[in-house]
């Protein structure tokens, strides 16, 4: 079975105050998207990845991004899920029904080889597939509207969940149409998933694998970048 990839990026990223959207930002001399399709490309296996862009997006081909091998676009959604479900169109005809497809977010350039083999690897034999999560150790907090509040959440067994999420591709083609007939807004595929009773596996993945969405998360995105280059620097040379 072959592993696909498809990578939503049609959002412009509000919250960054930038009037560039977020995947474009620089980041240790590339763009933040750029960064993360490095990553994907260097997992085994892997056959096309789909990018699912803005239709207004110009800077893809400004960025040099057209360019690169086993990349493919498509147009993306309003939301997630309607980008998701496009790029899995884009995949009709090379996708068989079992291949597993990872879905990763665009913002997301920090995510370890290490956590997407582990990520394959646990779920190669369920029968619906996984994501790659956290399990959360802070304190939750409800608040109301005022930024009030309102209770202290029990953290027992919470995670949060980040990407890769992967699942078969006939399946998370099924349950996103299904969630688009029922115009339910789902945040991931997982949620898509649980929303027609399935129930993904959690993987544990390192906390580093941050999603940028403010402007701190970039600087952060860069000392882990920054780190994870000399640790790798450092493993090669223990094994030369």
């Amino acid at each position: 079975m072959a592993i696909w990839a498809i990578v939503p990026a049609a959002g412009i990223g509000s919250r960054m105050n930038s009037e560039t959207p977020k995947q474009y930002l620089p980041l240790c001399g590339k763009s933040v998207i750029a960064q993360t399709l490095l990553r994907l490309g260097q997992v085994p296996g892997l056959g096309a990845t789909v990018v699912a862009l803005h239709r207004d997006d110009r800077q893809w081909q400004t960025d040099g991004l057209a360019l690169q091998d086993g990349l493919m676009t498509c147009t993306g959604g309003a939301h997630r899920a309607e980008s998701v479900l496009n790029g899995l169109y884009a995949l009709a005809g090379l996708a068989e029904e079992d291949d597993w497809v990872l879905v990763h977010d665009a913002v997301r350039p920090c995510v370890r080889l290490a956590d997407i083999d582990s990520l394959l690897t646990q779920i190669s034999m369920h029968p619906v597939g996984g994501l790659l999560g956290v399990p959360i150790s802070s304190t939750l907090k409800l608040a109301d509207d005022n930024g009030d509040i309102k209770a202290t959440m029990p953290r027992d067994d919470m995670w949060q969940a980040s990407t890769p999420q992967a699942f078969r591709y006939g399946l998370l083609r099924t349950v996103l149409e299904s969630a688009n007939a029922q115009q339910a807004l789902v945040t991931d595929e997982a949620s898509a998933m649980e929303l027609a009773g399935y129930s993904p596996r959690l993987v544990r993945g390192n906390a580093d694998n941050i999603k940028i969405t403010y402007p701190d998360d970039l600087l952060m995105a860069q000392v882990i970048l920054d780190a994870q280059a000399l640790e790798q620097g450092m493993s090669d040379a223990r094994k030369g």
